[in-house]
């Protein structure tokens, strides 16, 4: 269930990255200075950064990780 949720969640990012509402204006300005194109984007990378981890915390694949631990440099090493 949560692979799904993950799915969802990068479809609907991939979605929300295309920003065609704020391309014809500049206003109105966050904050009183910022864009809200720019600020709409500080905000995407932000949600994109967690979607990331959340990513790396529970897709992450494992087997991959048991094979890394199972590798003993030292004795490849020792046997050429």
């Amino acid at each position: 269930m949560a692979r799904i949720l993950l799915v969802v969640v990068v479809v609907a990012l991939y979605i929300l990255h295309q920003d065609i509402w704020f391309w014809n204006t500049a206003h109105p300005l966050v904050f009183g200075f910022i864009p809200i194109g720019l600020f709409y984007h500080a905000c995407f990378s932000v949600a994109a950064s967690v979607v990331m981890w959340l990513l790396v915390k529970y897709a992450w694949p494992s087997h991959l990780e048991r094979e890394v631990e199972r590798f003993d440099p030292e004795q490849e090493e020792t046997a050429n």
